[in-house]
This record gives structure tokens, C-alpha cells and sequence, in this order.
């Protein structure tokens, strides 16, 4: 099991923050839809689907505040 992970996580070393935090909440859901529907396929695609659409727009959240904070401090420059 740890192997794989390990294999699994070595994938994703080319993948942008926002690609990462896709497809760990793609898992994560899918797993969980497994578990909430007793292995049924349509839950675990719907989870996999719901759980990457929460981790796309976590990291997005993420660069609207980094980007609100840099106007604050001023620290943001016009092209």
C-alpha cells in the first residue's frame, strides 16, 4: 500500500499546485463516494468528480487571497 502511494505521489512532481490539489480531492472523493454508496460505480465516479471540482477551487481561493494580500502591502506590480 505505502509503495504505492509512493509511486502514486511521484506522478504528480511535473503537476502545478492547482493540478495537485485536483487530483488529491479527485481521489479522496472517489474513495469517500466508494464508501457511501457500497462501492457503487456512479458514487465513486460523482464523488471523484465532486472531490476534484472542491480541490480545483481550493487552491484557487488560495491565489485570491495571496493575490489581495500583495495589493494590500503593495507588493504587486503593473505590467
Amino acid at each position: 500500500m505505502a509503495l504505492a502511494v509512493l509511486i502514486g505521489l511521484g506522478g504528480c512532481s511535473g503537476m502545478s499546485r492547482q493540478e495537485q490539489n485536483t487530483a488529491v480531492g479527485a481521489g479522496i472523493g472517489g474513495v469517500a463516494g466508494a464508501v457511501l454508496t457500497d462501492g457503487s460505480a456512479i458514487g465513486t465516479v460523482g464523488g471523484a468528480v465532486v472531490g476534484g471540482v472542491i480541490g480545483h477551487e481550493i487552491n484557487t481561493d488560495d491565489d485570491r487571497n495571496r493575490n489581495r494580500d500583495r495589493d494590500r502591502h503593495g507588493d504587486r506590480h503593473s505590467n
